[in-house]
This record gives structure tokens, sequence and C-alpha cells, in this order.
């Protein structure tokens, strides 16, 4: 039977089996649903021994439990391949339950659409996975030798998953990671995600009098810690849109002409992506489209900045202290702690007298660049364009998903990231959904690729 028809021959029971995960409230950062994670990786256990896997369990973690399950072809040779499968089975709050127009954790089907919470994001996703795989194993087609690895914390930052990675290096040994978890550029312009910038974030903290001051008997004489903290952060970005923090340029490879050929074909209107968000203009580092800066180049913004008095009315006073929150966006090769470190030395070296300056970092994750000249990247893309009838584009996108570079880091190997869903699909947001005719085709592209980098 060919993968159309088995999609749908079984079509009511892949609905029920993804509406009886949705139906798990698996939330994980509300500790209210801590049950409702072991619940969840229990039946995705069952789905995936269904599904063929001759191995499935929930393995406990410092945190919740992550899912671990294995098939092995009888065929299995020394050069078999094997393909370690990610997803997360945890999701965002449904909240504001007010503007959903239906049950988050009812699945309901409209105008071609299944909404509910965890549609996309990523029970939807990973369910692409599981029956592209069932399919393979079900027709003797499968060739590789497959694992998967489903967490309960990616919504949280995956605090325990580098340890788990670890921990069970032996385990996870593969020769290529395969995750549906990011988006295509539309429905139409099928595409893979081939890079993630990685992420830099500080809290900065200017202190200058003991107390606030009346601002017209200090005012002039003493240093304001908010006009100083203004200074410093002017200092950051010049003219051309270039970081200057010193060597901070010195790990960024340019882009490949090849790739920057491929970003030119992907549909973009600078005057439509203006007018979208409501400005009369776009700024950037010189030399580069919009679409580059976003997604593969480096940046640097203010997220947050306050002191003083901020309330109703006026109050004319010297602030005794000045806050930011400030970030970068970095690409591959750049490391977020030497980053890190450079950031707060410069900041410290551009301080002005009259003030002390003491920069916390917060959080940071390395970039990712995946290779599109790889087997398994040949492969992807060879299942993408027959599924969807054309051959997807290389596109980098501009925010971070740090557990990619773990991957690459503890187990040595690349990631690819057959993502499906479109930005219509509004995840962690209200009203969350999946398109059902994408769906099908991203099975239909999971199954592709494994006939090709199996052979």
């Amino acid at each position: 039977m060919n993968i159309s028809d088995y999609i749908q021959s079984n079509r009511s029971r892949f609905m029920e089996e993804w509406a009886s995960l949705i139906r798990i409230p698996s939330v994980s950062c509300q500790p209210e649903h801590k049950d409702d994670m072991l619940r969840c990786a229990n039946r995705w256990r069952e789905l995936l021994l269904a599904a063929g896997c001759q191995r499935a369990e929930v393995m406990p973690s410092k945190g919740n439990p992550f899912v671990f399950a294995e098939y092995a072809p009888a065929t299995e040779k020394v050069d078999t391949k094997t393909v370690l499968v990610y997803a997360h089975y945890d999701v965002m709050p449904a909240e504001p339950l007010e503007l959903w127009k239906s049950n988050p954790w009812e699945p309901e089907v409209r105008d071609g659409r299944l909404y509910a919470r965890g549609a996309d994001d990523d029970k939807g996703q990973a369910m692409i996975q599981a029956k592209a795989f069932e399919y393979m194993v079900r027709e003797n087609l499968m060739n590789c030798h497959v694992k998967f690895i489903f967490e309960g914390e990616e919504e949280i930052g995956s605090p325990s998953l580098e340890a788990f990675i670890s921990e069970h290096k032996d385990l996870l040994k593969c020769d290529i990671i395969l995750v549906s978890d990011t988006s295509m550029i539309g429905k139409a312009t099928p595409s893979l995600t081939t890079g993630l910038r990685g992420l830099a974030y500080w809290q900065i903290e200017v202190t200058g009098p003991n107390r606030d001051l009346h601002s017209g008997h200090f005012g002039g004489a003493v240093k304001n810690p908010l006009n100083a903290l203004c200074e410093m952060l002017a200092k950051v970005i010049d003219s051309e849109g270039r970081i200057t923090i010193p060597h901070f340029y010195d790990k960024v490879l340019p882009i490949p002409q090849a790739e920057r050929d491929m970003i030119a074909q992907i549909p973009f209107s600078n005057e439509a992506y203006k007018k979208a968000i409501d400005v009369d203009d776009v700024f950037g580092e010189v030399g580069y489209s919009t679409l580059e800066r976003n997604s593969c180049r480096p940046t640097f913004d203010i997220c947050g900045m306050w002191g003083g008095y901020t309330g109703e009315g006026s109050k004319t006073v010297l602030p005794s202290k000045a806050y930011a929150k400030v970030s970068c966006r970095l690409v591959a090769n750049q490391d977020h702690e030497e980053i890190s470190r450079a950031f707060v030395e410069y900041i410290r070296s551009i301080a002005p007298k009259g003030v002390r300056v003491e920069v916390t970092p917060m959080h940071g994750g390395q970039g990712y660049v995946c290779p599109i000249d790889i087997p398994a990247y040949k492969a992807a893309e060879k299942g993408f364009e027959l599924a969807f009838g054309k051959r997807p584009l290389a596109a980098r996108r501009g925010g971070s998903i740090p557990i990619i570079s773990s991957f690459e880091q503890i187990l040595g190997v690349k990631t690819i990231l057959m993502g499906f869903g479109l930005e219509a699909n509004a995840i962690h947001s209200p009203n969350e959904s999946m398109d059902l005719e994408v769906w099908e085709k991203g099975i239909v592209a999971v199954t592709e690729f494994y006939r090709h980098f199996g052979a």
C-alpha cells in the first residue's frame, strides 16, 4: 500500500491517537500538571510500541520523565544508519482561555485545521514522525535503526536534557538526529531550517548616589545612572549596525553565496514587512538584506530598561539606580560564554566615572548550522520535494533552540530540522492549530526521508 492510501485508510485512528495526547494537559511550567506529564509520557510509550518499536520505556530524570523507544530492522547490518528522533510532549499553558474559540484540550477540526493546544507544538509534529515510522515498519520498508527520545521540559528550557544526554550517550548513539519542531516559510513555499541563532542575555545595574535626589538641587552636579546607562548602551551598536564589542565578530563565518542565493528566492517584501509592524523603515547591519539580518547575522537588543519615577504625573528626581535587560542573538561558531564575558568586560570599560556598574549574565545557548550537502539533508530535501511538489528552500531562522547545539556538542552528530509548522498555526497563542493537508504531506515527506537515507 502506498503512503497516501495508508494515511486515508487509517485517518480516523491517526486523529484519535493524536487527540488522546492533546486531551492530556501536559503543561510543564505549572506544578499542578506534574501527574499529567507522567500520563502523557506513558501515552507516548504506548503509541510508539503500537507503531512498531520493539522497546519503549519511560525513563526518570531530575525533572519530568523522558520517553525512549527503539526499533532495529531484522536486516540490520554494520553500515545500517541510525536515526534519533527528538520531540517534546510538554506544551505551553492555554490561558487566556476566553480567547479560544473551542476547548484547547479537546481538539476540533474547522476549515481544514485541527485546533487545540499542542496541535502543532509539538504533539502534531511528533505524530508526523510517529506515523511515518509506523508506515515504514508495517510495510516492511524500514532500513534504518530508529530511536526516539521525547522530553517533557522543552517549553521551560530543557533543564534536564543535557545531563540526560551525557548520562545516556551510548543509548542515544546515532548517525543523525531528526527533529520536527520548526516551521516552513509557507504552505506553498516548503523549506528546511538550516540554522538557528544562539543567545546571550544579561541584566545591567547602574548605581549612582545612595538615594534618589532632587533633580533641581543635584542635577548637573551628580552623574545620573539612567543617563549613564543610555550612554553606554548607545555605544554598543554603531551607525552601520555593527556591534562594537571587541572581538565580537572574530568567529562569525560569512554566509555562503549559495545560501544567500537561496535566501534571495524566499518570497518577501520589505514594504509589506514594514506595514505589518507599522514602521516607516527597516534597520540593520549594512550590506545585508532584511532576511539575512534576522536569521544569519548576530544582533544586540535592549529588551527592557527601568529606573527612577515611572508613575502617573511628574516627580523630578535623579534616580539612585538604573537597570536594563539586554541580549545578543548569536550565529554559529560564536560561543555564548565567550561573548558573555566580552560584553561584561566591554560595559565595565566604558562605564563613566560617578557610577558603579554590575553586569549579571542570565542565560545563553549556542547557535547551529546544518550543512546542506550531507546525505541526511539531501534525503530530507528529497522527501519535501516529493511531498510538496517542489524543492524546499534552505532557510535559517532567527530564533534559538539551545538543545540542538547540545546534541551536537555531546553526541557529535548533526540535526536535520524537518519542521512543518506555519506562521498561521499560532503556536503558544490562543487557537493554536495545524493545517491537516500539511500534516499529511509531512508524513509523506518523512517516509521519503527514510527511504533515501536508509538506501
